[in-house]
């Protein structure tokens, strides 16, 4: 029974990897920049991505995708700044897969995006194994979770491409030691991009809407 639960899983694995090649060759003749962005529940993926668009949204072609098992709350968070969101709901299913987001995109035009931005449901341990095409990856980590996570979880670090710590106006009275956080990120994927931002007070997000906004440049030059 062991044997076959493998098999199923690596043939699972096997598709998604085949779909979302097709994926990433279809953004890349659309010309659109995809990032994804995974973390644990509460992390502030949600708050952060809205202040993120509100900040792009004037100066670039934005829309999102988002995952979770239910409701369509983080959807209609999204939308108020930008239009064109999506909600995936999974049910039972941990993560976003390669299929899923084909379906999700069927019918828009992603000739007439700069940006996709994929908010993955809130899990530190099922995303990491499945590609969705994007062209980067950023794994948030919030100062109310602990500078361990990425020890503790360094499969989702290693799959992603920037670290983003999250709430970072909250890190003095979470008793958050910053350059602990930043060894332990360090420390599993040596050389990562860090971010500290602050959805709330604003702090960092000039930072990261510069490092976004570059993404974006370098991605129209290819």
């Amino acid at each position: 029974m062991t044997t076959r639960l493998i098999e199923v899983r690596a043939n699972i694995l096997r598709e998604n990897d085949v779909l979302a090649r097709q994926l990433r060759e279809r953004f890349h003749q659309a010309g659109v920049s995809v990032v994804s962005f995974v973390s644990s529940p509460g992390s502030g993926k949600t708050t952060f991505l809205e202040t993120l668009m509100a900040r792009l949204a004037s100066r670039y072609r934005i829309a999102a995708l988002v995952g979770d098992l239910a409701t369509e709350n983080d959807a209609t968070r999204l939308q108020r700044a930008c239009p064109q969101v999506r909600q995936i709901t999974t049910g039972t299913v941990c993560h976003l897969d390669a299929k899923m987001i084909a379906a999700a995109l069927e019918d828009w035009t992603l000739e007439d995006l700069d940006f996709l931005f994929i908010e993955n449901v809130g899990n530190l341990v099922c995303p990491s194994s499945y590609d969705l095409g994007e062209q980067m990856r950023v794994v948030l980590l919030s100062v109310t979770e602990g500078e361990d996570k990425p020890l503790k979880y360094p499969t989702i670090f290693n799959t992603a491409d920037v670290a983003m710590i999250t709430k970072i106006d909250l890190a003095a009275a979470a008793e958050f030691d910053r350059e602990a956080a930043r060894r332990s990120i360090l420390s599993v994927r040596p050389g990562m991009k860090i971010l500290e931002v602050s959805a709330k007070t604003g702090l960092g997000m000039e930072g990261a809407e510069a490092f976004f906004a570059s993404l974006r440049a370098a991605v129209a030059r290819l």
